[in-house]
């Protein structure tokens, strides 16, 4: 692996020598733009916007622009000449148990390589230390033209060093959950829990990129002249949940015919909402009218009384 920075480590008053290299690679399709007309690859190129005519690379400087519209040039010499000990230096400002690290934090990932021999020995000095007390060591040091916070950690007996986002990078989740009152029936958290239970746990080096596999086949198969098979348009499904109870059982059936197995937690949960769904449904007996009397009682007071209408009113004879 190629380095991209060279620098050391600081340590208290130990400098450990370190090549960083970046520990993840980007497996994703990368398209050309292609003009309609003829085929021809569309690029891009530098213009000056006042002579209107491309700029080569090396005749060109960075600039800030104020509100004004004011420009600021800023030289790679005015760069280099910061008063910043973390251009070179991975600073390690404090240790802190891993758990003190939001993962929403995290950025990109390098790893950290002794450099030179010397360097060995304190370098496995500060794994073994991390490793011994579970700790990650919170560190500063600065990359392509930014200084950044970052999280050392051994992972494989490699130092690695996780660039983090600083606090005020991190949006708040004000206004982000659903506003209003929202209840959630016994029910449908227990069928909830069954469903998680049925998911179980998956070897993520089993999981791979479906969308990229299907793009890389829809390539070949239009690289030697085949047409690709287009799959059947799926039926758009309503946003508004019905019966949330009523999915979530499906849901639980689903997970375990997929995963071949049934958990008893997902028995009982099912039990359970089947019963509060029968409690639900079934009539009440006995309902009290508003005078408090029963509807069957009601109705045996009306039979009393038409049989002793009945008895009190004399029926007349028929007539010669």
């Amino acid at each position: 692996m190629r380095s991209i920075w060279n620098g050391s480590i600081a340590f208290g008053l130990v400098s450990i020598p370190v090549k960083l290299m970046s520990a993840t690679e980007n497996h994703s399709v990368s398209f050309r733009q292609i003009h309609t007309e003829d085929g021809g690859r569309v690029r891009y190129r530098k213009v000056c916007e006042l002579e209107d005519e491309e700029v080569q690379a090396a005749d060109t400087v960075r600039g800030y622009e104020m509100a004004d519209g004011t420009i600021v040039t800023v030289t790679d010499e005015d760069l280099a000449a910061l008063p910043l000990r973390t251009t070179k230096t991975i600073e390690v400002v404090a240790v802190l148990p891993a758990d003190h690290i939001d993962p929403l934090q995290m950025d990109t990932a390098y790893y950290l390589a002794a450099n030179g021999t010397d360097a060995g020995k304190p370098y496995v000095l500060l794994r073994e230390a991390l490793k011994r007390t579970g700790s990650i060591a919170l560190t500063k040091f600065a990359l392509r033209g930014r200084e950044r916070l970052a999280m050392l950690r051994v992972v494989d007996d490699v130092l690695l060093l996780h660039s983090l986002l600083w606090p005020d990078e991190i949006r708040s989740t004000e206004h982000v959950a659903p506003e209003g009152r929202v209840t959630i029936k016994d029910a449908e958290l227990d069928l909830a829990d069954a469903l998680m239970d049925t998911l179980g746990e998956i070897d993520p080096d089993t999981m791979h990129d479906d969308y990229r596999a299907a793009l890389d086949e829809l390539i070949a198969a239009k690289l030697s002249g085949e047409l690709p098979a287009r799959p059947a348009p799926q039926k758009e499904e309503g946003a508004e949940v019905i019966d949330l109870a009523a999915i979530l059982e499906q849901s639980v059936r689903a997970a375990e015919e997929k995963s071949g197995k049934r958990s008893g937690r997902a028995r009982t949960a099912t039990k359970k909402a089947a019963t509060r769904k029968t409690a639900s449904k079934k009539p009440a007996s006995g309902k009290k009218t508003a005078s408090g009397k029963t509807a069957s009682g009601k109705s045996a007071a009306k039979k009393t009384a038409h049989k002793a209408a009945e008895k009190a009113t004399p029926r007349k004879r028929a007539s010669a």
